[in-house]
């Protein structure tokens, strides 16, 4: 029965956050009918064990979503990624279009600002572009994904992502781990996204299909607000709050934060931390950790908190509700950072169960190696989930340290495991429930009918294609 009360479990969180339920109220309610059916104490496991799982996960990463939110925040209402996209896209031209949207959708977001902040400044351009160049507008979606959160996301090295940080800790990684893979992979993704984006605007050219206006933007609902943040890291609705700027600042004051994010967190993770001693840590008032485990953390969170300062410095008069900025960024953070440790805590419960031992069996002795069971464990619970960050921490949170012992037994570098891992929970996540897809969607008043096929080929075809290469090479080469 206790492999039962986990499917019926794992089915009633699909299930109702497919549906627009809120992971907060369902993790929980899924974890105790799991638990029930399995005959174990169920307030037990909600007070100490769900409780403990998800307490460990704000403990760790809430300095991470805190930072991220106010950067975000600031970014915008300054006119910063204004400023950045506008500059692309009059550089590139209404003849390059489709790569000029990817690319401004790439770099604010490799830059350290969320995805979801991103859009809504990316989108109205977009559809200026996209009506300039008579484009249809269906393909939009498709454009900003693929720039917005496939590589930039989960396989550039030094990508401050929430996604490209949660492995850190388990692996005793940075952001930068496997740079070569992560290079190739990425190279892969908007290569072969690209040639699809081409593809579909040189067939609709050739059957005279235009720009046209489709549904209206709508305010941002309760319920995709909800699944949005599951799968990202600030709250839409804080989007409307603060005051953004009359004026933009000059491309090159507005692309600085962004540099001062990639470049402080180079610094801090290969050159400043590893020559500290910081042996200290050791010791039980400070957890029993090591600097390995902490590093990569702390270089993300340090280079947030410069880049959130220069942008402060470099923008003051442009921000004239500096304070509600603030607040708006700090709020955004706290819904999707409870969501997910919702999801930590459901999977906490479902690893203490008697049963799992069996799953945990099962799952790894699939052939090809902890590589490929690891690629498959991440890939599953991110689309059942609806959300990369959410599969990649229940996998981690109850297999990790298998994966730790299993690498070191098969001489796998734990810089490769990380990659696999943040590649691999970037495919299935945008299956058409996942809560990115859906405020895109929204934002962009298309639908999954209009849009949904060109966003598979560019966001989910390309990564599992890429995933496949990192895998092969990996096995062959090692990390690199």
């Amino acid at each position: 029965m206790g492999l039962v009360g986990i499917l019926l479990g794992l089915g009633l969180l699909m299930w109702l956050a497919y549906r627009g339920w809120s992971v907060l109220m369902v993790a929980p309610a899924a974890a105790i009918l799991a638990a029930a059916i399995s005959g174990e104490p169920l307030l037990a496991h909600w007070t100490q064990t769900f409780m403990g799982g998800a307490g460990r996960f704000v403990t760790q990463w809430f300095p991470m979503f805190l930072l991220g939110g106010l950067f975000g925040k600031l970014m915008d209402d300054s006119g910063s990624i204004t400023s950045i996209a506008r500059f692309l896209t009059e550089r590139l031209g209404t003849r390059r279009t489709m790569l000029s949207v990817v690319l401004a959708s790439a770099v604010v977001t490799y830059g350290g600002v969320s995805v979801f902040v991103a859009f809504f400044v990316l989108v109205p351009m977009a559809r200026e572009m996209f009506q300039a160049a008579n484009l249809p507008r269906r393909l939009m979606p498709a454009a900003i994904g693929l720039g917005a959160f496939t590589f930039t996301m989960s396989a550039m090295p030094g990508t401050p992502s929430v996604n490209n940080a949660i492995p850190m800790p388990y692996f005793g990684t940075t952001t930068f781990a496997a740079p070569g893979l992560g290079i190739i992979a990425s190279i892969i993704i908007m290569v072969l996204g690209m040639w699809w984006l081409r593809r579909a605007e040189a067939a609709a050219r050739k059957v005279g299909e235009g720009y046209h206006d489709g549904l209206a933007t709508s305010p941002v609902n309760e319920t995709i607000r909800v699944q949005a943040s599951a799968a990202g890291d600030f709250d839409p609705a804080e989007f409307q709050h603060g005051q953004h700027s009359a004026s933009v600042p000059p491309f090159t004051l507005a692309v600085l934060p962004l540099g001062v994010v990639i470049g402080m967190n180079f610094l801090m993770s290969l050159v400043i931390l590893p020559r500290l001693d910081f042996s200290f840590l050791t010791e039980k008032m400070w957890g029993g950790t090591t600097i390995g485990a902490v590093a990569g953390v702390w270089s993300v969170v340090i280079a947030l908190a410069a880049a959130t300062l220069t942008v402060i410095l470099l923008n003051y008069k442009r921000l004239p509700a500096l304070r509600e900025s603030l607040d708006a960024g700090a709020i955004s953070s706290v819904l999707p950072i409870l969501t997910i440790a919702s999801l930590v805590g459901f999977g906490a419960v479902v690893a203490a169960l008697p049963a799992f031992a069996d799953v945990r069996d099962a799952l790894l002795s699939v052939g090809g190696g902890p590589l490929v069971s690891l690629t498959i464990a991440v890939n599953v619970l991110a689309g059942l989930t609806g959300t990369a960050s959410g599969g990649m921490a229940i996998v981690l949170n109850i297999l990790g340290d298998t994966y730790v012992r299993l690498a070191a037994e098969h001489g796998i570098d734990p810089a490769l495991m990380h990659r696999v891992t943040t590649i691999g929970a970037g495919t299935l996540d945008a299956l058409p429930h996942n809560g990115t897809v859906l405020l895109l969607f929204q934002i962009s008043g298309l639908t999954h009918g209009e849009s949904y096929l060109d966003m598979v080929m560019t966001v989910i075809v390309t990564c599992i294609i890429a995933l496949g290469a990192v895998l092969v090479l990996g096995s062959i080469f090692g990390s690199f």
